[in-house]
């Protein structure tokens, strides 16, 4: 039986994950956390699980012998649960990005002392993953493809975004996500989280690293090796795939997800990103190469940037814009401690809170 912790679970990520626990017969509840909402009904249905509303979940975690730990917090919140399971040795199944993105050389150094497992739930960096399964000898990997596809705007100018809404926004054509992380795909900030994500899970220089718009979202991730193969991950769009993946490796257990219909009509496009329109992907490359803790202020700014238009404060060309202007003002050191990588965050928001209120 392996005892999961489930950190996020009113979320669309931690729903999804309740359904694969439910269905599967070797995967017990432990422990279970909300941000804002009751986890009464998830504990009446796991009576065993220990809960919590609220807090450091890592309290929570440390009274609990659990086995995995399925990270869906949202946002630079998730970061202490990320580290406290890679430095306990814990199976980290993480679908918080942020902590890689704010992070990532606090993260893998906790993974390397800890000695435990981390499997990456994002649908595309699942897919680089098993991918990737049994071919990690050095130099053989040439470049890594993140897909997007495109959000609700693709194909639109820059000037056709001056007005648009938050309803449209969150109009995904492909994904039922949460409302941030669906923002984030109208930007591109969610494919820019990805794209340093990947830096951090598989040690890839960002050069190496394409992202390209794919609006069907059937290819959810391609590994390029040194002699010319390619290979990719294919799949109907739905999260419970690389869920179960991760709760179940190395395992693959079954999901009512139904396999491709190859011969039904589908068909593969890829298009590059659109940069000048969406230049939150472009900003979050620079703030990967440029290092130290530019992530971490990429990431705290979209926070911030995103909840005000979600608020109706700030238009959605102004998320972008709040995002370059934090990136040119903060320092950038690199952070040695969870407490300079805090305080790193909180500059960058209230240098991103500033510039809107001058906006």
């Amino acid at each position: 039986m392996t005892r999961v912790a489930l950190l996020g679970a009113t979320g669309s990520i931690g729903r999804q994950a309740l359904e694969i626990i439910d269905s599967h017969p070797d995967l017990e509840l432990c422990a279970v956390t909300s941000g804002t909402r009751s986890c009464d009904e998830i504990v009446a249905a796991h009576p065993g699980a220990l809960a919590q509303v609220g807090g450091d979940p890592t309290t929570l975690l440390e009274a609990t012998g659990t086995d995995i730990v399925l990270n869906a917090i949202v946002g630079f919140a998730g970061i202490r649960a990320t580290l406290w399971a890679l430095e306990h040795g814990v199976t980290l199944a993480l679908a918080n990005k942020e902590s890689l993105v704010a992070g990532g050389a606090l993260a893998r150094a906790a993974l390397d002392r800890g000695g435990g497992r981390l499997i990456p739930v994002d649908s595309e960096h699942s897919a680089i993953y098993q991918c990737l399964e049994g071919r990690r000898e050095p130099d053989a990997v040439d470049s890594l493809v993140l897909t997007a596809s495109g959000g609700p705007f693709r194909g639109r100018t820059r000037e056709e975004l001056l007005t648009v809404t938050v309803e449209e926004a969150l109009a995904h054509p492909t994904w039922a996500m949460g409302r941030k992380i669906t923002v984030d795909s109208a930007t591109l900030a969610n494919k820019g989280l990805e794209l340093i994500e990947a830096h951090w899970l598989f040690g890839v220089a960002y050069d190496q690293i394409e992202v390209v718009v794919h609006p069907t979202s059937i290819v959810h991730g391609i590994v390029r090796f040194r002699d010319g193969a390619a290979l990719a991950h294919l799949g109907y769009p739905d999260m419970r795939v690389p869920i179960s993946f991760a709760l179940t490796y190395p395992s693959r257990a079954g999901t009512p997800v139904p396999a491709l219909d190859l011969a039904g009509g589908l068909t593969l496009s890829f298009e590059a990103p659109d940069l000048e329109a969406f230049p939150l992907l472009r900003l979050a490359r620079e703030a990967g190469e440029s290092g130290g803790t530019y992530p971490c202020a990429y990431n705290a700014a979209n926070e911030v940037a995103v909840a005000a238009f979600l608020d109706g404060r700030l238009a959605f060309l102004e998320i972008a814009a709040t995002v370059e202007n934090t990136l040119e003002q903060v320092g950038g050191a690199p952070a040695s401690s969870l407490e300079e990588l805090v305080a790193a965050d909180e500059e960058a928001r209230r240098v991103a809170e500033r510039r809107m209120v001058a906006a």
